[in-house]
């Protein structure tokens, strides 16, 4: 394949005008002067990924697409976090937890279920498994489709523009490029004072395939792992108190929603703690013993296991980045608009940088990414129109400001709201618990924000994420014509409601 050459920054842009921050800098000059030739017979691609989730693999197609030749270096599974230990199998759990929920209340639907409705576990993790094991050999499939190589092993970027790939310790190949892409993703961050022991106190990771199912467990963080985890466990007849330093569970949803999502819990006999800080956690033979700070005082309660979802760390320790030139802020690669970090030819994607922890958000980067270092004319992504979803029964789906937010950048608001109850489809399908929250700017109606809690809302926020970018207003979604019945509706009843 003819080898064809890149362009950066884009044409007719100077280097300065392409928001490059680092292009004057030390470390860019100095990167830039040691760098020599790949040596004859030296292994080289025009674009080398590190890692093979969801950015990865997505910039690696995109690259490939484009004509370029491509690798891909992988120390673990393809799919990376979300795939082997995140969004895939989290959701496959949570869907079986829901059939469970279908079927305890199967009488209210007018069927009948003799016997003891009960979970299987091991069965639930070993569908959870297979259908993660389906989608690695799809992703493997549209590797190779794409004339894509795939490289099992260790990676470390060097000074040099190339990767020294270690397969085994003995064993190390060096490979040069003239685009490396860095997309090792991140994994669970521990509590300084409590770290991973994989037994009492564990991550995500060992939460979604459990060994078996613990009598009483506490979460400590309400995000979207925190909330998920809650409600599937909960959902298997496990006793779950849910601890959150702030002031609500799912802090980052509208305030609105965040309620209702919390009074859903309280309902279904979850324990929500807000506004408390785990202050120290001591591991029994008997369980762990959790010290919380809360607003009325120290508080102190008994776990089988304690499952923390505080965070996530970026996967670069060995990468040994120091030595390659890229800077890294606050345990984030630095890069700007396009991706670009302080070496030169070294890109950053995915939850290696600043920008939300969301599988759809490291895709989108991967295809800016690529289609800048190939020369073509892209436009950097609006982190602003994000949408972001949380899978509990109900569900919670959102996009854009909240009204808090909306309020504290001096937006006068019109907001409209519409509650399943109303709903015909809701009805029928007893799904009643949920409403559709839109937030206006009243100086020209256009849609700023939308927040949704219920049934089926992290496949309706679609349809609002396309809206607010193409500065739909709430006359414009009035005037659309929904399929009825169904849960939709509550959009444009919501948008028809709106007031001051």
């Amino acid at each position: 394949m003819k080898k064809k050459k890149l362009k950066q920054p884009l044409p007719g842009e100077t280097e300065k005008e392409s928001g490059n921050p680092y292009v004057f800098s030390n470390i860019k000059n100095l990167m830039s002067k040691i760098r020599k030739p790949p040596p004859p017979g030296a292994k080289t691609v025009d674009v080398l990924i590190i890692g093979c989730g969801p950015g990865g693999y997505a910039a690696a197609v995109r690259a490939s697409q484009l004509g370029l030749t491509t690798a891909v270096v992988e120390f673990d599974a393809v799919g990376g976090m979300c795939l082997n230990w995140g969004c895939i199998p989290t959701k496959s759990l949570l869907k079986s937890a829901q059939v469970l929920h279908y079927a305890r209340q199967a009488a209210d639907y007018g069927v009948q279920i003799k016997g003891r409705v009960k979970p299987d576990v091991p069965a639930m993790v070993t569908r959870s498994r297979n259908v993660v094991d389906d989608m690695k050999k799809g992703i493997e499939h549209v590797l190779t489709k794409n004339n894509i190589e795939l490289i099992k092993g260790m990676a470390r970027v060097n000074a040099d523009r190339s990767v020294s790939v270690f397969n085994l310790p003995d064993s190390r190949q060096q490979i040069f490029s003239d685009h490396i892409i860095i997309a090792t993703g991140a994994s669970p961050r521990p509590l300084p004072f409590a770290p991973f022991d994989h037994n009492r106190i564990i991550s995500s990771q060992l939460a979604i395939a459990p060994a078996r199912v613990p009598k009483l467990l506490t979460i400590v963080g309400s995000g979207a792992i925190g909330c998920e985890m809650a409600w599937f466990f909960n959902t298997l007849g496990t006793k779950v108190t849910l601890i959150e330093s702030r002031e609500a569970i799912a802090p980052a949803e509208d305030a609105d929603v965040s309620a209702h999502l919390a009074r859903a819990f309280r309902k279904a006999g979850i324990s929500v703690f807000t506004s408390a800080q785990v202050v120290s956690i001591e591991t029994k033979k008997i369980g762990c013993k959790v010290a919380l700070q809360t607003k009325r005082g120290e508080a102190t309660h008994w776990a089988s296991s304690v499952l923390v979802a505080v965070g996530t760390d970026a996967n670069v320790i060995p990468l040994a980045l120091d030595k390659a030139g890229v800077v890294m802020e606050q345990g984030r690669i630095k890069v700007d608009k396009y991706y670009r970090t302080s070496a030169e030819g070294v890109y950053a994607i995915g939850d290696v940088i600043a920008t939300p922890a969301l599988a759809h958000v490291a895709s989108a980067e991967a295809v800016v990414c690529v289609e800048h270092l190939a020369g073509l004319p892209v436009q950097p992504i609006d982190y602003s129109n994000i949408p972001m979803c949380i899978y509990t029964v109900p569900e919670t789906a959102s996009v854009g400001f909240t009204e808090q937010a909306a309020r504290e950048k001096g937006y006068r608001l019109r907001i409209g709201k519409a509650y399943y109850m109303a709903s015909g489809k809701a009805a029928a399908t007893g799904e009643k618990d949920g409403f559709v929250k839109l937030i206006f700017n009243a100086a020209d109606d256009t849609l700023l924000g939308a927040h949704l809690v219920g049934a089926n809302v992290t496949e309706l926020i679609a349809g609002l994420v396309t809206a607010r970018q193409k500065g739909a207003t709430a006359s414009d979604i009035m005037r659309s014509v929904y399929p009825h019945p169904t849960m939709s509706e509550a959009i444009i009843e919501a948008a028809s409601s709106i007031t001051e």
